[in-house]
């Protein structure tokens, strides 16, 4: 497998080209993008290109996916085949199922440019997707359901963390799966100061085990490390990748 790592684990790690070839050095191929790294697409291959990276997948808020000229620039600049909407702020999130449903058509609108143009389009998600509404339905269940086109990059740990079981959801939600966000979750009360998340391997989440599930039932092309808030990003990107290499 071909790992990638996502560069908002390291935006407190600058400068960029740096961050690049320790990765590279690494053995990393793949990174995945972020909004804040947009602005100029074209500097930003070059610092690929310089260290032997690609940028296969990047995240774009709904905003900038909505800017389609701006959006489909920088993807066609970088070479991304996934483009994903990686989150929704929590003041503009819907309360109820109908506002969850049309949340998931406009974000069916958004991508459709993109599938037009040949880059697959997903959400990427996070907790409060698996928090029950008021009559017990689940806004990821409405998300998936009102927006049938698109795939879903499966952040696991974010799955973990808002009460689901990831298999379930794996299950039953396999052939929409095209990206997975490869992240762990320390033991209880450990890592407070990393917001209780861990490097890939060393915490209570059984990648070993839910790889072999995604590779075996998901066409999930981009297996990305991720790490909201390392204090060291060397040592996350290091161990994690060693981790990984035995999956």
């Amino acid at each position: 497998m071909t790992w990638s790592f996502q560069l908002y684990s390291a935006r407190n790690f600058q400068p960029w080209p740096d961050v690049l070839k320790a990765l590279a050095d690494l053995g990393y191929k793949n990174v995945e993008g972020f909004g804040g790294l947009y602005e100029n697409s074209l500097g930003l291959r070059s610092e690929l290109d310089k260290v032997g990276l690609a940028m296969p997948s990047g995240h774009f808020s709904l905003d900038q996916l909505e800017d389609y000229g701006f959006s489909f620039r920088v993807a066609r600049n970088l070479d991304m085949q996934l483009v994903a909407c990686p989150h929704i702020a929590a003041d503009r999130r819907p309360n109820d199922a109908a506002g969850w449903r049309a949340f998931g058509e406009r974000l069916a609108a958004a991508g459709k440019p993109f599938q037009n143009d040949g880059i697959a389009f997903a959400w990427h998600n996070h907790d409060f997707e698996f928090q029950p509404l008021a009559d017990g339905s689940l806004p990821m269940t409405h998300i998936l359901e009102a927006a049938p086109g698109i795939g879903w990059e499966m952040d696991v740990a974010w799955v973990i963390r808002g009460g689901a079981d990831p298999q379930k959801w794996i299950a039953d939600y396999a052939d929409r799966i095209v990206a997975v966000h490869v992240k762990d979750i320390a033991p209880a009360s450990q890592n407070a100061n990393e917001d209780g998340w861990a490097d890939v391997g060393h915490g209570t989440v059984d990648w070993k085990g839910l790889v072999s599930t995604l590779k075996a039932k998901t066409p999930a092309k981009f297996y990305v490390m991720e790490h909201d808030n390392p204090s060291d990003f060397r040592r996350f990107a290091s161990r994690s990748i060693a981790s990984a290499k035995a999956y």
